[in-house]
């Protein structure tokens, strides 16, 4: 059995770390409203987009009329046989299951998809998702060429990409989390809708956490190409909270001065709603049909936007809830330490107390 002085260090110890996670607990909660905030008000934005998109759909003819073909390219569904999985986990760790369940979501679909024979390309978003990618599936082979015309005075550059492996890692954002800016999820968006509209892929599917408050969050899989219905998120397979991760994340909440209460709707949110939907003939500049094709790019880098924003929420309320149950069983480690060296004490007092009198009576 330890003695007093290990049983002393091993306490200060705990009361060390107990200070640590208490401090990680409050600036989560932090960052978590700050989260909220920004996701919120992302809502608007997105809500007027799909409304103008809707206008110009009942504006525009989406298909042709003499070979009845879909006029965009996000619009047209295909047999899958390539699909590109975008993952968005954390940056870092102390988050309880956040980024093994979303890992596991995004594992379970890889497979049922190989089980169809489809080919799947990832993209990882986050470090904790990079490095799980990084040692189970190779990275994509891609190969620059170029060729020069007229006397080296034009040059056509041409990337020809060599698939060994049926799962594939395509690219790795490993700063995108970081930095959450529009701008960088655009040049995201961008990219996938011209791997799309050459057909080098089928389908996009984007596995995050969608958070809505502190207790209705879930890990899904959704659709974002192709589009099927604007402003409709499809969800292929989802997994809810448990009762316990439920009641675990309301106490950490309430704790923290968090509300577990969905926002409520501003009136930018109500504005937002009515925003492009009056029964009037709107007069356009452009074609509308021109207007189409350029914001529908930009309404698939809104989707991937809110996904990443309510993946950041989900994970700071995942790691409020995860340090303070580390700091609960740090101060329940630290009574049941206590206890223990109170009766080793009294063990080795009384111990000294029987050597004293026997000593006394041998006299």
């Amino acid at each position: 059995m330890a003695n007093v002085l290990d049983l002393r260090r091993r306490i200060r110890s705990v009361k060390n770390t107990r200070q640590i996670t208490k401090a990680m607990k409050m600036v989560s909660a932090a960052k978590l409203r700050r989260a909220q905030e920004r996701a919120m008000e992302a809502r608007p934005y997105a809500r007027m987009l799909v409304n103008v998109l809707e206008s110009l759909v009942r504006r525009t003819d989406l298909y042709n009329d003499e070979t009845g073909d879909v006029m965009h390219p996000l619009l047209v569904e295909r047999e899958e046989k390539n699909v590109l999985v975008l993952v968005i986990a954390g940056d870092k760790g102390f988050a309880g299951g956040f980024n093994s369940n979303i890992g596991k979501a995004a594992q379970r679909f890889i497979e049922e998809r190989r089980r169809q024979g489809q080919t799947v390309d990832l993209e990882p978003i986050g470090r904790k998702a990079i490095g799980l990618y990084k040692r189970r599936y190779p990275a994509a082979n891609y190969e620059r060429t170029e060729e020069h015309y007229d006397n080296d005075l034009a040059t056509h550059y041409e990337t020809i990409r060599h698939r060994a492996e049926p799962i594939e890692v395509a690219a790795e954002h490993s700063d995108l989390l970081l930095k959450a800016t529009f701008d960088e999820v655009a040049k995201l968006g961008r990219t996938i809708v011209e791997r799309y509209e050459r057909s080098e892929i089928d389908s996009v599917y984007i596995v995050f956490n969608e958070f809505k408050s502190v207790l209705s969050q879930r890990v899904v899989v959704e659709t974002l190409l192709p589009i099927k219905k604007l402003g409709e998120h499809e969800t292929t397979s989802l997994q809810e909270m448990t009762d316990d991760e439920k009641e675990a994340a309301a106490k950490a909440a309430r704790e923290s001065g968090v509300s577990v209460d969905e926002a409520e709707t501003t009136a930018m949110d109500e504005e937002a709603k009515k925003f492009g939907t009056a029964d009037v003939d709107y007069i356009f500049d452009q074609d509308p049909q021109q207007l189409f094709r350029n914001l529908m790019p930009r309404y698939v880098s809104t989707q991937i936007f809110h996904a990443l924003l309510e993946s950041v929420a989900a994970e700071h309320a995942a790691r409020m809830t995860a340090t303070d149950a580390a700091t609960k069983n740090a101060g329940e480690l630290i009574d049941s330490l206590s206890l223990t060296m109170n009766r080793v004490r009294q063990a080795a007092i009384t111990k000294e107390i029987i050597e004293i009198v026997s000593g006394a009576a041998a006299l």
